[in-house]
This record gives C-alpha cells, structure tokens and sequence, in this order.
C-alpha cells in the first residue's frame, strides 16, 4: 500500500492471504492503517477451489470464500477476484465447468448482500494451489464466463494470461468486454509460455489493449499485474509504462 501510494495510484490490490485474522480487532487495526496511509484497498485475490472432486470439500471452499468476502466488505473492498478452482485430474471438463458455476452463482449472493462485487478471472495458477487453473484453457474461461452472466459475478480480465497461452488478447476482450469489471496488466517473456516479465517489455499487446479500453470508455479498474521478481523498480518501470501508453492512446 504504501508503494502504491508512493507511485501515485489510486488504490492497491491485494490478496486474502495478507489478511491474517478476521478478528475486529486485527480488522480495525488494518482499517486505521489505510486511513493513515490515504489509499483504498480496491480489490483483493481469494482461492476458492470449486472444481475439487469432493461434494463436501467444495462446500467448505464456498464457506471459505464467504468469509473472505464479509472481511473484505468491512475493510470496504470493492472487489474480490475469484477463480473457478483447480485442474484436478479427477475433474472432468463438464463437472468441472457445472460445479464452478454453481458454487460462482452461490457465492454471488453473499457479495451482493455484503455491498462486493466478485470479479471472475482467466487466471493462470496461484501459489496457493497444487494445480493449474481449472479454466485458464481460454475456451472454458470463456463457458463459465458466459453462463455465469448475469449472477452479479463480473469478469477480471489478465492480458498476460491469454498471451501464455499463445493467444491474441484482444479479440477474447472484446468478446467479453461488456462482462469485465477489471483488468489485469501483466505481460509475457515469448507467446505460449508462462513466463512473466516487466510490463511493457514482453510480448502481451498491452499498449493496443489499454487503446482498446480507451477507446470504449473504460471506466474499471485496470490493475498492474507485476510478476517478474524485479522488486520495486520492476513495479516503478510498469506503472510508468501503463500510465505512458494510456495517456498516448487516441
């Protein structure tokens, strides 16, 4: 947060797993830390793992998720990103993609009551997970993202994601772009790979896509997505490249 503000942002995004406890006193302390600090927390990454071959597993992932979301409503979060869950190999695509859009629907409830808005991303693989992303095959993101519409689930699209998989971003946007509440900004060492770099030196077209989103009058969150291990300069580098291509954008 306070890099963030440093650099001028208007706001972090963060994940659950800095949030260490939900008690109100851990949570009083976090909120008078982003009072003092000035910038809000907009959006934070939680880990529900909806495509785990246990009926009951996937029960508590939803309760997980619940909570994540009452937490981040009383530090006045205005988004959650959430993924569909896990590549189990026991998972078949179609309970994989049936479960993940039930328990999205479900959990859309509870962040409609709380005032939080899910955002479902095409993700790639989190630390916290054994397995890859369930859905970051582009054509199952793009199912579950169309049967999950209108949920009150938005979308968060990651630029760098679809590149890994050697795919164009910007026509997947432009499918989907009515459904997306935010974007990722992260890019790509080479096309077909998982392999991030600092923003604006890879091969991601994100100069062409923050056009796009100009163009369309954007009005989300566009995040920096920074994955390359570079530390602070690498952020520094992204934020400047990000704000550069904006601003040059017709």
């Amino acid at each position: 947060m306070k890099n963030a503000k440093r650099l001028g942002l208007d706001a972090a995004d963060i994940s659950t797993v800095m949030l260490k406890e939900h008690t109100p006193v851990y949570l009083n302390r976090v909120n008078r830390l982003i009072d003092e600090i000035g910038i809000p927390i907009a959006m934070a990454s939680a880990y529900p793992d909806f495509t785990h071959p246990d009926a009951l597993q996937r029960e508590r992932e939803l309760e997980y998720l619940r909570r994540d979301i009452a937490m981040c409503s009383e530090l006045r979060l205005q988004y959650v990103r959430v993924l569909a869950g896990q590549a189990h190999l026991e998972t078949s695509r179609e309970e994989g993609i049936r479960w993940a859009v039930e328990m999205l629907r479900r959990a859309a409830v509870t962040a409609a009551k709380f005032g939080v808005t899910l955002v479902y991303e095409n993700h790639f693989k989190p630390t916290a997970w054994e397995y890859a992303d369930f859905s970051f095959p582009i054509d199952i993101f793009l199912e579950i993202a169309l049967k999950i519409k209108g949920s009150g689930v938005k979308l968060n699209f990651d630029t760098g994601n679809v590149t890994a998989l050697g795919l164009d971003p910007i026509p997947i946007l432009k499918k989907i772009y009515p459904d997306v509440a935010t974007v990722h900004i992260s890019d790509m060492a080479e096309l077909g790979k998982f392999a991030p770099v600092v923003i604006g030196t890879g091969v991601t077209p994100n100069k062409e896509i923050l056009a796009y989103l100009k163009q369309q009058g954007f009005n989300g969150l566009v995040c920096i997505e920074e994955a390359s291990g570079t530390g602070y300069d690498g952020i520094r580098k992204a934020v400047e490249f990000v704000r550069s291509a904006w601003e040059e954008a017709l």
